[in-house]
């Protein structure tokens, strides 16, 4: 992902895009504003992020198959999500841009939009109902496709909760006695990440998320540390700073590959993903597939509960093969969506709602393997007292702002501040809240 913040701490959407620009991805700002190409006939330049061999097969696949059924050509180039939206631009400032994107960033959207090389997706989302908060629309515009919230979930061991008599935590303190019941040998209780990475960001802060924390009020006044939120943030840290000693060690170098690892090996009780875990499991530990089950953050009195989400869907770019590109959406987002979201059953959690009852969707064997735990996902993203944020799209509208902070990694770091280096916790929440204003202030 693109870091967002500037040495002098002073952005705004088109200072975040001119400092893309200055890293050789700039986009109307540099002058170099996409020409003319062949307005007739031209391929269709779809960019995946996808990068899963099932993901990749069908798009060359897809292609072949639209190539045959309209003689349009569909040239698809797959790369790493943290390089799409260099690619992007690059495309854009080169004169060679992309028809079709994967964004996994809703800040990276707002970019786009607001410099007019991406439209409106409205007629091809109008008319399906989707889950909560995931549209972002701009002035009811909607100018990207979401298919995959990528929900961070907590999983947990079933067999060990059968084992030593548990139940299923509702509150703070709960949580941390069954972490604690649950470290034997080598097995640990549990394993948040702390590092300063956007894992932590994704996964450690759902937690907060449920305790009713907010980091913005409507008029982008950082909120951490005023009344109301800073006892809310303190507890919050004084919970992580408990469960801390039933992590493994490296609980700082953390990312998604060591989450994954852990869970699906077994030696964590609890961890936190998206539902890629079931299929990693599933292929590598089934005995272990079978023993994971997942629950949304609780809060501390048992009132609330949270998940944080990250989100992937498509733009279409604003070029002179804008209209082929949206028949070619229009034709992946009908015939052909489910065949796409089979690619990884249950790691795709449909935005959609009425995918959850699709037949052909659920005849998959994964999707009803795990159809236990794919109804407790769908039950979290319709569910309207569910907390359903992250830090980059917190806030009272879409914006960059909370972008920012996501990428200034200044959350990750309170939780370091706590838990590392023993500050107190309303101290800890207070650097935080001076370095959110510095930001963006």
């Amino acid at each position: 992902m693109t870091k967002w913040t500037s040495k002098n701490g002073m952005w705004t959407r088109r200072q975040t895009l001119r400092g893309v620009g200055a890293l050789g991805a700039g986009i109307a700002l540099s002058g170099l504003a996409a020409p003319a190409l062949r307005a007739q006939g031209r391929p269709i330049r779809f960019l995946n992020c996808e990068t899963g061999k099932d993901s990749l097969a069908f798009f060359a696949k897809a292609a072949e198959e639209y190539q045959a059924k309209t003689g349009i050509e569909v040239i698809v180039d797959s790369v790493p999500l943290a390089e799409t939206f260099t690619k992007i631009t690059n495309g854009i400032r080169s004169g060679q841009p992309y028809d079709v994107a994967n964004v996994g960033f809703i800040g990276h959207v707002l970019l786009l939009a607001e410099e007019g090389q991406i439209v409106p997706l409205n007629e091809l989302t109008d008319a399906h109902e989707w889950g909560n908060n995931i549209l972002f629309p701009i002035d009811g515009k909607v100018y990207w496709y979401p298919f995959d919230y990528n929900l961070a979930l907590i999983y947990y061991r079933n067999d060990l909760y059968e084992e030593n008599g548990l139940e299923i935590p509702e509150t703070w303190d709960a949580f941390a006695s069954n972490c604690e019941a649950l470290v034997k040998g080598r097995r640990k209780g549990c394993l948040f990440p702390i590092g300063s990475n956007s894992a932590t960001n994704w996964m450690s802060f759902g937690f907060m998320w449920a305790e009713g924390v907010k980091l913005f009020d409507d008029n982008w006044n950082v909120l951490l540390d005023n009344d109301e939120m800073k006892p809310k943030a303190a507890a919050y840290l004084d919970f992580m700073a408990r469960i801390y000693p039933t992590m493994p060690p490296g609980a700082l170098q953390a990312s998604y590959g060591e989450m994954l690892t852990n869970l699906v090996a077994g030696t964590v009780a609890h961890g936190s993903y998206a539902g890629r875990v079931y299929e990693v499991a599933e292929r590598d530990n089934p005995d272990m597939a079978a023993n994971l089950s997942v629950m949304p953050y609780m809060d501390s009195a048992g009132k609330q509960k949270a998940v944080s989400h990250g989100y992937d869907g498509w733009v279409v770019l604003n070029t002179d093969n804008t209209g082929p590109a949206m028949e070619f959406m229009r034709w992946l987002t009908t015939e052909r969506l489910v065949d796409f979201l089979h690619t990884a059953p249950v790691h795709f959690q449909p935005a959609r709602l009425d995918i959850y009852d699709n037949d052909q969707w659920r005849a998959n064997p994964l999707v009803q393997k795990y159809g236990d735990a794919i109804e407790t996902m769908r039950g979290l993203i319709t569910d309207p007292s569910v907390v359903l944020t992250s830090i980059d799209t917190q806030g009272p509208r879409p914006d960059v702002r909370p972008g920012t902070v996501f990428e200034s990694f200044a959350l990750p770091e309170m939780l370091q501040n706590k838990i590392l280096r023993g500050m107190d916790s309303g101290e800890a929440v207070d650097v935080a809240a001076a370095k959110m204003r510095e930001l963006i202030d």
